[in-house]
């Protein structure tokens, strides 16, 4: 402590002395109790001193001011560490006293000894015991921003310990702040790795502070690309197209891969890493892998620059065999698959189509799908070959004989077979007799007797059906089948049953606007015109009744019959009808007597023929 410290306080004590004896009265005079505990010093009791004026205490800063070893609060100062014990550290500041700092605010500093230099904040001059209050931690916090703040505005480059990994990045500490440290500002290559930078030593930038929030950020990556920038400068201003560069593999996407030339990088698209066909880059090359590539193109500024991988070896179908001809047979794999057909590999990048039109003889195509799939091997014939447009077609069905060939032989007029339904229209059924041999079936020679809206109605996609051969075409390839030949017609018997005027029980299946359809006990369906469904007590018929019923019309050609309920109890028509049928009886008659005469008079003009010879 100083000379003029010492005699300075000294001063104050004797003041405080010549205040105290001249409080004190020379006579003890009796005193009223109330008035007594009213002016009692309860300061003095509790503290052992009594209080001061705070008008002198204020007069006795000001005294100090200036004064050696005089320091204010709040102010960072550097102290000596003049001693340390178990759990704390003495540090002298050259004031009226030394501070007490706990060794936990040292914990970073395990090497502390006495007589080391640290800095500390005056938390208090005087504490409730007259103690000088020192925190080396809020000066560290203090000093420590000031570095931060000043490392921001200059671009400094400042040291920090890598703690931890976060959400999104790392934990850094600057100065002894917890700095953060984007996953995008580590490097200027994609990081895979974080945990590679936990507990290191870097060096960074701090590029934004946030004064509300207490928060920095800092990177490294914008020290790297600092130096890459002249290197990138100089690399682009060389580069040329075909020039071949040597890089190394920075990330791969479904798309392409981008490849690092040094600072500079140029993405090689998914179409020029092989020629082959592949799903994906990571088939052909895989991170950090250095490789050659060619330089295609790049735009004005240089910043998009197109490599090439494939363009290093030569085309494939610049090695295909000089021999390969049209006609021969060639082995592959499919390797795309769409519904038109096929491509097959038959050399490592050369490909050939196999359209779904020459994989089956059939005329009814399909979708490629029901004849191969990805990653079959299959055996084809050359269609065409076109080595300087690079385009080869191949055929399967080739390889097979053609059903068609002995077509006539096979399925000949008239003859009877069973196939599969395939498909329909609305006009009729595909039926397959064999693999390549397809053939039509009318939708109106399906049934004798059913009346058919739509072959959905009478078939399934996969029955078998029995057709017979109604017509051959081989030079067109069309077969012309009908299913209701290979069955006797029935409507040769209904002409006997169903005789104008004939009476049969029938039930009504459909009605509209226009009649009514009645089906008959064997299958026969007839119509019913609105005016001949009216029953005897004045009512209609309605869906579902079963009466009786008189045909009116019959006609085997058409495959028709009207009939009439109404007929049946009204004379006049009934009448009417039986000389209709009359009629036709008597026109049938007068037709064959027409026949037999004509007949006789043939064989008489041939006598008389002979006779004049």
């Amino acid at each position: 402590m100083s000379e003029e410290t010492k005699n300075t306080e000294e001063q104050v004590e004797a003041t405080e002395v010549q205040q105290t004896e001249a409080a004190t009265p020379a006579v003890e005079e009796k005193q009223d109790p109330k008035q007594f505990l009213a002016d009692f010093n309860w300061h003095k009791y509790e503290q052992g001193i009594e209080a001061v004026d705070e008008k002198k205490l204020q007069d006795f800063e000001k005294a100090l001011e200036g004064t050696v070893g005089f320091v204010n609060e709040r102010d960072v100062i550097e102290g000596t560490v003049i001693r340390i014990t178990d759990r704390d550290a003495i540090i002298d500041i050259n004031s009226k006293s030394e501070g007490v700092i706990s060794l936990n605010e040292f914990r970073y500093n395990q090497g502390l000894k006495e007589g080391d230099t640290v800095e500390v904040l005056v938390d208090k001059r005087e504490d409730s015991s007259g103690q000088l209050v020192l925190s080396h931690k809020k000066a560290r916090v203090i000093k420590a921003w000031e570095r931060v703040n000043n490392a921001h505005e200059t671009g400094e480059v400042v040291n920090g310990f890598v703690k931890c990994r976060t959400r999104g990045g790392m934990i850094v500490d600057v100065f002894g702040i917890e700095a953060f440290l984007p996953g995008s500002q580590i490097d200027v290559k994609p990081i895979r790795d974080y945990d590679q930078y936990v507990e290191k030593t870097m060096e960074f930038k701090v590029v934004k502070i946030n004064h509300e929030f207490k928060n920095v950020v800092v990177s490294h990556k914008a020290l790297i690309e600092a130096d890459i920038e002249l290197q990138k400068k100089e690399i682009i201003g060389q580069l040329e197209k075909g020039q071949v560069l040597e890089g190394i593999v920075k990330n791969i996407t479904s798309y392409g891969v981008f490849v690092d030339l040094g600072g500079v990088d140029g993405l090689v698209h998914i179409t020029d890493l092989s020629w082959s066909r592949i799903n994906h880059p990571n088939e052909v090359v895989e991170l950090d892998q250095k490789l050659n590539v060619v330089i295609l193109d790049f735009d004005d500024n240089k910043s998009r620059i197109q490599l090439g991988l494939k363009q290093l070896s030569a085309h494939p179908w610049e090695a295909l065999d000089d021999t390969l001809k049209v006609g021969d047979k060639v082995t592959g794999e499919v390797v795309v698959l769409a519904d038109y057909g096929a491509f097959v590999e038959v050399e490592q990048g050369v490909e050939g189509l196999i359209h779904v039109s020459e994989m089956s003889w059939s005329t009814h195509l399909r979708s490629a799908q029901d004849f191969v799939k990805v990653g079959d091997k299959v055996e084809a014939q050359v269609l065409t070959l076109d080595r300087e447009d690079r385009k080869m077609s191949l055929g399967m069905k080739q390889l097979h004989p053609d059903p068609w060939t002995d077509i006539t032989t096979k399925y000949p007029v008239g003859s009877t077979h069973t196939g599969t339904v395939r498909n329909y229209t609305n006009f009729g059924v595909f039926v397959e007799l064999e693999e390549g041999i397809d053939g039509l079936v009318y939708i109106s020679d399906l049934s004798w007797t059913k009346k058919i809206k739509h072959p959905s109605d009478f078939v399934t996609v996969g029955d078998k059906l029995e057709v017979q051969v109604l017509e051959l075409d081989v030079e067109n390839r069309k077969l012309n089948l009908g299913h209701k030949q290979t069955q006797d017609n029935p409507w040769d018997a209904h002409e006997a049953t169903y005789t104008i005027g004939s009476t049969h029980e029938g039930t009504i299946k459909e009605k509209n606007d226009k009649g009514a359809v009645v089906t008959f006990a064997d299958g026969v369906e007839g119509f019913a015109p609105t005016r001949f469904l009216e029953k005897e007590d004045g009512s209609k018929l309605g869906k579902g009744d079963t009466v009786d019923f008189i045909v009116m019309e019959f006609s085997k050609e058409y495959r028709r019959v009207v009939v009439s309920h109404t007929s049946i109890f009204r004379e006049e028509e009934k009448r009417n009808i039986k000389a209709a049928a009359k009629k036709s009886v008597d026109a049938e008659k007068t037709t064959l007597g027409d026949i037999g005469g004509l007949a006789a008079l043939k064989e008489k003009m041939e006598a008389g023929a002979k006779k004049k010879k």
